[in-house]
């Protein structure tokens, strides 16, 4: 009895299974809709000379039996970006690209890009509705690139031997994000091995974007090789971006030439000479401008005569 029982309800139950299974299908095909997935674009090089350019791949997903027609719309922000105002969708997955194109020079950042998919025609005819409307979010990324120049108000000096002058060097930082700056003297050892004294007070720094130079100095001596010198010189100042060595592979250099001219006599028996003579000079002045009282002068009239404090 159970069994015979059994089996009608069992038939019944797939029945009406059926029959729901059936409305939800015919429900599916009277609402439209769309998905949208977009891939994360590469970051965008915006360096002089890059083509400054990503690109953005996406899909739109048509979960429905009749074709769709969506019309899109775009949100960038800082960034230019160039896609399709519509595309037609059929039953299944149609994909589709933006173009995103940075500004020269750009700073080093990101800026999120926004894709709004909204379906305007379902199977031909006109819809409307907050379930057709749907968005995506990607970011876009401005990568750094290091650039700089260096300077200098002179590129030619004439000095004498053996006498202490400072050089002073300009860094600029032409990237688009801080970056740190080594210097040095690049042919140091040959400027050493002909008499130069050498020293860079400050050998690194760290210069933000754009921003003034940064001033690196040189205190040199020039050499004091005995007897007659009519010689010229170069020096090579040297400034490295550490952000180059450090990410693009590349160190990103930059070098300024000046030429020293040196040219003078330098005995080292005159220096002596020189301060006992000075020190001379100096005590006779000191003695002649002593006045004692009995020497004081009147002339007619009762003015005082100043004597004379000549050296020579």
């Amino acid at each position: 009895m159970a069994t015979q029982i059994r089996v009608p309800l069992m038939i019944l139950s797939v029945y009406f299974l059926s029959l729901w299974t059936g409305v939800a299908a015919v429900q599916a095909q009277t609402s439209p809709d769309v998905s949208l997935s977009c891939d994360q674009p590469q970051p965008i090089e915006v360096y002089p000379g890059a083509t400054r350019n990503t690109i953005i791949y996406c899909r739109l997903n048509n979960p429905t039996a009749a074709s769709e027609k969506v019309e899109l719309s775009y949100q960038s922000g800082i960034i230019d970006v160039a896609g399709p105002g519509s595309v037609t969708v059929p039953a299944g997955e149609t994909s589709f690209q933006v173009s995103a194109r940075a500004k020269l020079r750009e700073p080093e950042g990101q800026q999120v890009v926004t894709i709004t998919a909204t379906v305007s025609q379902w199977g031909g005819a006109p819809v409307s509705g907050i379930g057709s409307v749907t968005e995506a979010r990607v970011m876009t990324v401005f990568k750094q690139f290091s650039r700089l120049r260096v300077g200098s108000e002179l590129a030619f000096i004439q000095l004498r031997p053996k006498v202490d002058y400072t050089l002073v060097f300009d860094v600029y930082n032409d990237g688009n994000a801080r970056d740190k700056f080594n210097v040095e003297i690049s042919n140091y050892d040959e400027l050493n091995d002909e008499g130069f004294q050498l020293s860079l007070p400050l050998v690194s720094q760290e210069i933000d974007s754009l921003a003034p130079p940064e001033k690196f100095r040189v205190q040199m001596r020039t050499p004091k090789n005995q007897g007659w010198t009519d010689k010229y010189h170069s020096l090579s100042f040297k400034a490295t971006s550490e952000y180059s060595v450090r990410t693009e592979g590349i160190a990103n250099y930059q070098l300024q030439i000046m030429t020293i001219y040196i040219r003078g006599i330098y005995l080292p028996g005159f220096e002596l000479i020189g301060t006992m003579m000075m020190a001379a000079l100096a005590g006779a002045a000191i003695s002649r401008n002593y006045i004692k009282e009995d020497d004081i002068e009147l002339d007619d009239e009762g003015n005082f005569i100043v004597p004379d404090n000549r050296i020579f």
